[in-house]
Protein backbone atom coordinates (compact mmCIF):
# COMPACT_ATOMS: atom_id res chain seq x y z
CA UNK A 1 0.00 0.00 0.00
CA UNK A 2 1.19 3.53 -0.76
CA UNK A 3 1.60 5.50 2.52
CA UNK A 4 -0.77 8.45 2.83
CA UNK A 5 0.54 11.80 4.06
CA UNK A 6 -2.01 12.15 6.87
CA UNK A 7 -1.57 8.62 8.24
CA UNK A 8 0.45 9.68 11.29
CA UNK A 9 -1.99 12.47 12.15
CA UNK A 10 -4.92 10.04 12.06
CA UNK A 11 -3.05 7.48 14.18
CA UNK A 12 -2.22 10.10 16.79
CA UNK A 13 -5.80 11.38 16.85
CA UNK A 14 -7.19 7.85 17.32
CA UNK A 15 -4.66 7.05 20.04
CA UNK A 16 -5.61 10.22 21.88
CA UNK A 17 -9.18 8.91 21.90
CA UNK A 18 -10.74 12.03 23.38
CA UNK A 19 -12.56 13.01 20.19
CA UNK A 20 -14.22 11.23 17.29
CA UNK A 21 -11.98 11.01 14.23
CA UNK A 22 -13.92 11.88 11.07
CA UNK A 23 -12.30 11.06 7.73
CA UNK A 24 -13.95 12.65 4.69
CA UNK A 25 -13.29 12.02 1.01
CA UNK A 26 -14.84 10.79 -2.21
CA UNK A 27 -15.63 7.12 -2.64
CA UNK A 28 -12.72 4.94 -3.77
CA UNK A 29 -9.98 7.34 -2.63
CA UNK A 30 -8.74 4.85 -0.03
CA UNK A 31 -10.45 5.79 3.25
CA UNK A 32 -11.34 2.20 4.21
CA UNK A 33 -8.02 0.81 2.96
CA UNK A 34 -6.12 3.36 5.04
CA UNK A 35 -8.07 2.58 8.20
CA UNK A 36 -7.77 -1.17 7.74
CA UNK A 37 -4.02 -0.82 7.38
CA UNK A 38 -3.89 1.22 10.59
CA UNK A 39 -5.93 -1.34 12.52
CA UNK A 40 -4.68 -4.48 10.75
CA UNK A 41 -3.31 -6.05 13.95
CA UNK A 42 -6.04 -4.79 16.26
CA UNK A 43 -8.69 -7.41 17.09
CA UNK A 44 -10.56 -4.95 19.30
CA UNK A 45 -12.05 -2.95 16.41
CA UNK A 46 -15.77 -3.16 15.63
CA UNK A 47 -16.33 -2.39 11.94
CA UNK A 48 -19.75 -1.17 10.82
CA UNK A 49 -20.65 -0.23 7.23
CA UNK A 50 -23.22 2.53 6.79
CA UNK A 51 -24.05 1.25 3.32
CA UNK A 52 -25.51 -1.90 4.91
CA UNK A 53 -29.18 -1.78 5.91
CA UNK A 54 -28.59 -3.85 9.05
CA UNK A 55 -25.97 -1.35 10.26
CA UNK A 56 -28.36 1.54 9.78
CA UNK A 57 -31.03 -0.42 11.66
CA UNK A 58 -28.68 -1.17 14.56
CA UNK A 59 -27.73 2.48 14.95
CA UNK A 60 -31.23 3.92 14.57
CA UNK A 61 -32.29 3.55 18.21
CA UNK A 62 -30.49 6.24 20.22
CA UNK A 63 -29.99 4.12 23.34
CA UNK A 64 -26.75 4.15 25.32
CA UNK A 65 -27.42 0.67 26.69
CA UNK A 66 -28.04 -0.73 23.23
CA UNK A 67 -24.84 0.85 21.96
CA UNK A 68 -22.93 -0.50 24.94
CA UNK A 69 -24.16 -4.04 24.25
CA UNK A 70 -23.45 -3.74 20.52
CA UNK A 71 -19.87 -2.52 21.08
CA UNK A 72 -19.21 -5.10 23.78
CA UNK A 73 -15.52 -5.44 24.64
CA UNK A 74 -14.29 -3.65 21.53
CA UNK A 75 -12.14 -0.59 22.22
CA UNK A 76 -12.48 1.03 18.77
CA UNK A 77 -15.69 1.67 16.85
CA UNK A 78 -15.33 2.34 13.10
CA UNK A 79 -18.41 3.44 11.13
CA UNK A 80 -17.58 3.36 7.42
CA UNK A 81 -19.70 5.49 5.04
CA UNK A 82 -21.27 7.01 8.11
CA UNK A 83 -23.21 9.62 6.13
CA UNK A 84 -25.69 6.86 5.23
CA UNK A 85 -26.73 6.44 8.90
CA UNK A 86 -29.57 8.78 10.00
CA UNK A 87 -28.56 11.10 12.85
CA UNK A 88 -25.07 9.59 12.96
CA UNK A 89 -23.77 12.63 14.87
CA UNK A 90 -26.10 11.91 17.79
CA UNK A 91 -25.05 8.25 17.81
CA UNK A 92 -21.35 9.10 17.92
CA UNK A 93 -21.93 11.72 20.61
CA UNK A 94 -23.66 9.14 22.81
CA UNK A 95 -20.69 6.81 22.49
CA UNK A 96 -18.12 9.52 23.22
CA UNK A 97 -20.02 10.92 26.20
CA UNK A 98 -21.16 7.66 27.77
CA UNK A 99 -18.68 4.94 26.78
CA UNK A 100 -15.38 6.77 27.36
CA UNK A 101 -13.12 3.72 26.93
CA UNK A 102 -14.19 3.37 23.26
CA UNK A 103 -12.41 5.31 20.52
CA UNK A 104 -14.64 6.45 17.64
CA UNK A 105 -13.74 6.71 13.93
CA UNK A 106 -16.16 7.59 11.12
CA UNK A 107 -15.64 7.91 7.38
CA UNK A 108 -17.87 9.68 4.90
CA UNK A 109 -17.96 10.25 1.15
CA UNK A 110 -20.40 13.13 1.43
CA UNK A 111 -19.72 16.25 3.45
CA UNK A 112 -23.41 17.22 3.11
CA UNK A 113 -24.90 14.41 5.19
CA UNK A 114 -21.97 13.55 7.43
CA UNK A 115 -20.84 17.09 8.21
CA UNK A 116 -24.35 18.45 8.71
CA UNK A 117 -25.25 15.56 11.00
CA UNK A 118 -22.03 15.64 13.01
CA UNK A 119 -21.15 19.31 13.23
CA UNK A 120 -23.74 20.31 15.80
CA UNK A 121 -23.89 17.15 17.97
CA UNK A 122 -20.10 16.75 17.86
CA UNK A 123 -19.09 20.36 18.41
CA UNK A 124 -15.79 20.19 20.27
CA UNK A 125 -15.86 16.39 20.12
CA UNK A 126 -14.28 15.60 16.74
CA UNK A 127 -11.07 15.80 14.71
CA UNK A 128 -11.83 16.03 11.01
CA UNK A 129 -9.48 14.97 8.21
CA UNK A 130 -9.80 15.06 4.43
CA UNK A 131 -8.51 12.34 2.11
CA UNK A 132 -8.03 12.99 -1.61
CA UNK A 133 -7.06 10.76 -4.51
CA UNK A 134 -3.33 10.08 -4.38
CA UNK A 135 -1.10 13.13 -4.84
CA UNK A 136 2.04 13.83 -6.83
CA UNK A 137 3.93 14.24 -3.55
CA UNK A 138 2.75 10.87 -2.22
CA UNK A 139 3.67 9.06 -5.41
CA UNK A 140 7.06 10.80 -5.57
CA UNK A 141 7.75 9.66 -2.00
CA UNK A 142 6.64 6.15 -2.94
CA UNK A 143 8.77 5.43 -6.01
CA UNK A 144 10.99 8.47 -6.46
CA UNK A 145 10.64 12.01 -7.76
CA UNK A 146 12.18 11.24 -11.16
CA UNK A 147 9.89 8.27 -11.80
CA UNK A 148 6.78 10.21 -10.88
CA UNK A 149 7.82 13.20 -12.97
CA UNK A 150 8.26 10.87 -15.95
CA UNK A 151 4.62 9.84 -15.49
CA UNK A 152 3.33 13.41 -15.45
CA UNK A 153 1.71 13.27 -18.90
CA UNK A 154 0.01 10.01 -17.93
CA UNK A 155 -1.30 11.48 -14.66
CA UNK A 156 -2.74 14.50 -16.46
CA UNK A 157 -4.92 12.13 -18.48
CA UNK A 158 -5.74 9.33 -16.02
CA UNK A 159 -5.48 11.06 -12.65
CA UNK A 160 -4.68 9.69 -9.21
CA UNK A 161 -7.48 7.42 -8.01
CA UNK A 162 -5.71 4.58 -6.13
CA UNK A 163 -7.22 1.73 -8.19
CA UNK A 164 -6.27 3.57 -11.39
CA UNK A 165 -2.70 4.16 -10.23
CA UNK A 166 -2.33 0.54 -9.09
CA UNK A 167 -3.79 -1.00 -12.27
CA UNK A 168 -1.70 0.11 -15.27
CA UNK A 169 -3.35 -0.91 -18.49
CA UNK A 170 -6.87 -0.86 -17.02
CA UNK A 171 -7.20 2.88 -16.47
CA UNK A 172 -9.96 3.49 -19.02
CA UNK A 173 -12.22 0.73 -17.73
CA UNK A 174 -11.75 1.69 -14.08
CA UNK A 175 -12.41 5.38 -14.69
CA UNK A 176 -15.46 4.61 -16.81
CA UNK A 177 -16.83 2.55 -13.92
CA UNK A 178 -15.97 5.22 -11.35
CA UNK A 179 -17.58 8.00 -13.36
CA UNK A 180 -20.70 5.97 -14.10
CA UNK A 181 -21.37 4.37 -10.71
CA UNK A 182 -19.41 5.48 -7.66
CA UNK A 183 -19.46 9.07 -8.84
CA UNK A 184 -23.25 9.06 -8.64
CA UNK A 185 -23.70 6.81 -5.61
CA UNK A 186 -23.83 9.65 -3.10
CA UNK A 187 -25.03 12.36 -5.46
CA UNK A 188 -28.23 10.45 -6.20
CA UNK A 189 -29.22 10.18 -2.55
CA UNK A 190 -28.35 13.76 -1.70
CA UNK A 191 -31.15 16.28 -1.94
CA UNK A 192 -33.24 13.72 -3.86
CA UNK A 193 -31.32 14.32 -7.11
CA UNK A 194 -31.94 11.77 -9.83
CA UNK A 195 -29.42 10.57 -12.41
CA UNK A 196 -31.16 12.53 -15.08
CA UNK A 197 -30.03 13.52 -18.52
CA UNK A 198 -29.73 17.08 -17.21
CA UNK A 199 -27.29 16.07 -14.47
CA UNK A 200 -25.16 14.17 -16.98
CA UNK A 201 -25.17 17.19 -19.29
CA UNK A 202 -24.16 19.44 -16.40
CA UNK A 203 -21.19 17.24 -15.48
CA UNK A 204 -20.04 17.17 -19.09
CA UNK A 205 -20.46 20.92 -19.44
CA UNK A 206 -18.38 21.49 -16.30
CA UNK A 207 -15.75 19.09 -17.63
CA UNK A 208 -15.39 21.13 -20.80
CA UNK A 209 -15.23 24.44 -18.88
CA UNK A 210 -12.48 23.77 -16.33
CA UNK A 211 -10.24 26.79 -16.06
CA UNK A 212 -12.93 29.10 -17.44
CA UNK A 213 -15.38 31.35 -15.68
CA UNK A 214 -18.64 29.55 -15.12
CA UNK A 215 -22.05 31.13 -15.68
CA UNK A 216 -24.98 29.36 -14.03
CA UNK A 217 -27.26 30.93 -16.63
CA UNK A 218 -25.26 29.53 -19.54
CA UNK A 219 -24.97 26.13 -17.86
CA UNK A 220 -28.71 26.10 -17.30
CA UNK A 221 -29.38 26.84 -20.95
CA UNK A 222 -27.05 24.02 -21.99
CA UNK A 223 -28.57 21.50 -19.60
CA UNK A 224 -32.23 22.51 -19.54
CA UNK A 225 -32.15 23.63 -15.90
CA UNK A 226 -32.95 26.89 -14.14
CA UNK A 227 -30.19 28.86 -12.38
CA UNK A 228 -31.16 27.79 -8.87
CA UNK A 229 -31.17 24.12 -9.81
CA UNK A 230 -27.76 24.44 -11.48
CA UNK A 231 -26.33 26.03 -8.34
CA UNK A 232 -27.94 23.37 -6.13
CA UNK A 233 -26.57 20.55 -8.28
CA UNK A 234 -23.07 22.08 -8.23
CA UNK A 235 -23.26 22.44 -4.44
CA UNK A 236 -24.14 18.75 -4.14
CA UNK A 237 -21.32 17.79 -6.54
CA UNK A 238 -18.93 19.80 -4.36
CA UNK A 239 -20.22 18.21 -1.16
CA UNK A 240 -19.74 14.77 -2.72
CA UNK A 241 -16.11 15.74 -3.50
CA UNK A 242 -16.51 15.55 -7.28
CA UNK A 243 -15.77 19.23 -7.98
CA UNK A 244 -14.66 22.31 -6.07
CA UNK A 245 -15.14 26.02 -6.69
CA UNK A 246 -12.67 28.87 -6.87
CA UNK A 247 -13.96 32.40 -6.31
CA UNK A 248 -12.61 35.75 -7.44
CA UNK A 249 -10.26 38.00 -5.50
CA UNK A 250 -11.53 41.56 -5.26
CA UNK A 251 -10.34 44.31 -2.92
CA UNK A 252 -9.04 47.50 -4.51
CA UNK A 253 -10.18 47.96 -8.12
CA UNK A 254 -13.66 48.96 -9.25
CA UNK A 255 -13.45 46.84 -12.40
CA UNK A 256 -12.45 43.62 -10.61
CA UNK A 257 -15.00 40.83 -11.06
CA UNK A 258 -16.60 40.14 -7.71
CA UNK A 259 -19.02 37.24 -8.08
CA UNK A 260 -17.53 34.99 -10.75
CA UNK A 261 -16.27 31.49 -10.11
CA UNK A 262 -14.28 28.69 -11.69
CA UNK A 263 -15.06 25.04 -11.10
CA UNK A 264 -12.45 22.29 -11.08
CA UNK A 265 -12.63 18.50 -10.76
CA UNK A 266 -10.92 16.83 -7.83
CA UNK A 267 -9.32 14.39 -10.28
CA UNK A 268 -8.24 14.75 -13.90
CA UNK A 269 -9.14 11.14 -14.68
CA UNK A 270 -12.77 11.59 -13.66
CA UNK A 271 -12.96 14.73 -15.77
CA UNK A 272 -11.61 12.93 -18.83
CA UNK A 273 -13.90 9.95 -18.25
CA UNK A 274 -16.95 12.23 -18.29
CA UNK A 275 -16.04 13.48 -21.77
CA UNK A 276 -14.72 10.04 -22.86
CA UNK A 277 -11.36 11.46 -23.92
CA UNK A 278 -8.22 9.59 -22.89
CA UNK A 279 -6.02 10.64 -25.78
CA UNK A 280 -2.34 11.33 -24.97
CA UNK A 281 -1.28 14.94 -24.51
CA UNK A 282 0.32 15.34 -27.93
CA UNK A 283 -3.05 14.68 -29.58
CA UNK A 284 -5.10 17.05 -27.40
CA UNK A 285 -6.10 20.69 -27.64
CA UNK A 286 -7.01 20.99 -23.93
CA UNK A 287 -3.54 20.61 -22.38
CA UNK A 288 -3.85 24.04 -20.75
CA UNK A 289 -7.11 23.03 -19.03
CA UNK A 290 -5.70 19.70 -17.84
CA UNK A 291 -2.57 21.42 -16.54
CA UNK A 292 -4.55 24.05 -14.64
CA UNK A 293 -6.93 21.49 -13.13
CA UNK A 294 -3.97 19.34 -12.07
CA UNK A 295 -2.05 22.21 -10.48
CA UNK A 296 -4.97 23.71 -8.57
CA UNK A 297 -5.98 20.27 -7.30
CA UNK A 298 -2.44 19.30 -6.24
CA UNK A 299 -1.96 22.65 -4.51
CA UNK A 300 -5.21 22.10 -2.62
CA UNK A 301 -4.02 18.64 -1.47
CA UNK A 302 -0.66 20.06 -0.43
CA UNK A 303 -2.16 22.84 1.66
CA UNK A 304 -4.71 20.60 3.38
CA UNK A 305 -2.23 17.82 4.22
CA UNK A 306 0.44 20.29 5.40
CA UNK A 307 -2.03 22.29 7.48
CA UNK A 308 -1.33 25.43 5.45
CA UNK A 309 -4.12 27.96 5.85
CA UNK A 310 -4.33 29.98 2.65
CA UNK A 311 -7.36 31.39 0.86
CA UNK A 312 -7.40 30.46 -2.87
CA UNK A 313 -8.81 32.70 -5.63
CA UNK A 314 -8.46 33.66 -9.25
CA UNK A 315 -8.45 37.29 -10.44
CA UNK A 316 -10.03 38.97 -13.41
CA UNK A 317 -11.23 42.42 -14.46
CA UNK A 318 -13.94 43.59 -16.81
CA UNK A 319 -11.08 44.50 -19.19
CA UNK A 320 -10.24 40.75 -19.40
CA UNK A 321 -7.00 41.00 -17.41
CA UNK A 322 -6.61 37.74 -15.54
CA UNK A 323 -4.43 35.75 -13.15
CA UNK A 324 -4.97 31.99 -12.99
CA UNK A 325 -4.47 31.50 -9.27
CA UNK A 326 -3.94 33.63 -6.15
CA UNK A 327 -3.31 32.69 -2.55
CA UNK A 328 -3.89 35.00 0.38
CA UNK A 329 -1.87 33.95 3.42
CA UNK A 330 -0.91 35.94 6.49
CA UNK A 331 -1.86 39.19 4.77
CA UNK A 332 0.31 38.53 1.71
CA UNK A 333 -0.76 37.74 -1.84
CA UNK A 334 0.97 35.23 -4.09
CA UNK A 335 -0.05 35.25 -7.76
CA UNK A 336 0.58 32.38 -10.20
CA UNK A 337 0.15 31.86 -13.92
CA UNK A 338 -0.01 28.30 -15.26
CA UNK A 339 1.73 27.49 -18.54
CA UNK A 340 2.47 23.96 -19.73
CA UNK A 341 5.22 25.17 -22.09
CA UNK A 342 8.22 26.65 -20.22
CA UNK A 343 8.93 28.92 -23.21
CA UNK A 344 5.60 30.72 -22.96
CA UNK A 345 6.08 34.28 -21.73
CA UNK A 346 3.62 36.18 -19.56
CA UNK A 347 3.69 39.17 -17.24
CA UNK A 348 1.84 40.22 -14.13
CA UNK A 349 -1.02 42.51 -15.23
CA UNK A 350 -0.16 46.15 -14.53
CA UNK A 351 -3.53 46.75 -12.88
CA UNK A 352 -2.89 43.98 -10.36
CA UNK A 353 0.71 45.05 -9.72
CA UNK A 354 -0.43 48.61 -9.11
CA UNK A 355 -3.29 47.65 -6.81
CA UNK A 356 -1.30 45.05 -4.86
CA UNK A 357 2.34 46.17 -4.99
CA UNK A 358 3.54 43.82 -2.23
CA UNK A 359 2.31 40.66 -3.98
CA UNK A 360 4.66 38.04 -5.43
CA UNK A 361 4.32 36.53 -8.90
CA UNK A 362 5.49 33.27 -10.48
CA UNK A 363 4.89 31.26 -13.64
CA UNK A 364 4.34 27.54 -13.00
CA UNK A 365 5.26 25.26 -15.92
CA UNK A 366 6.17 21.62 -16.43
CA UNK A 367 9.86 22.22 -15.61
CA UNK A 368 9.38 23.99 -12.27
CA UNK A 369 5.99 22.87 -10.89
CA UNK A 370 7.33 20.58 -8.14
CA UNK A 371 7.84 23.36 -5.60
CA UNK A 372 4.24 24.44 -6.20
CA UNK A 373 2.69 21.03 -5.45
CA UNK A 374 5.08 19.63 -2.79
Amino acid sequence: MIPRTIEKDIVNAVRDGKKAVVLLGARQVGKTTLLRSLFADDADVLWLNGDAANTRSLLTAHSVERLRVMIGKHTVLVVDEAQRVPDIGIVLKLVIDNIPNVKVVATGSSSLDLASQTNEPLTGRKRQFRLFPLSFAEMAAHHGLLSENNLLSHRLVFGYYPDVVNSPGSERELLADLSDSYLYKDILVLDRIKKSEQLTRLLRALAFQIGSQVSYTELGQLCGLDNKTVERYITVLEQAFVVFRLGTYSRNLRNELKTSRKIYFTDNGIRNALIADFRPLDLRDDIGKLWENFLVGERFKRNVYAGIYANPFFWRTTAQQEIDYIEEKDGRLSAFEFKWNPQTKTKLPKAFAGAYPDSSFAIVHKDNFMDFVM
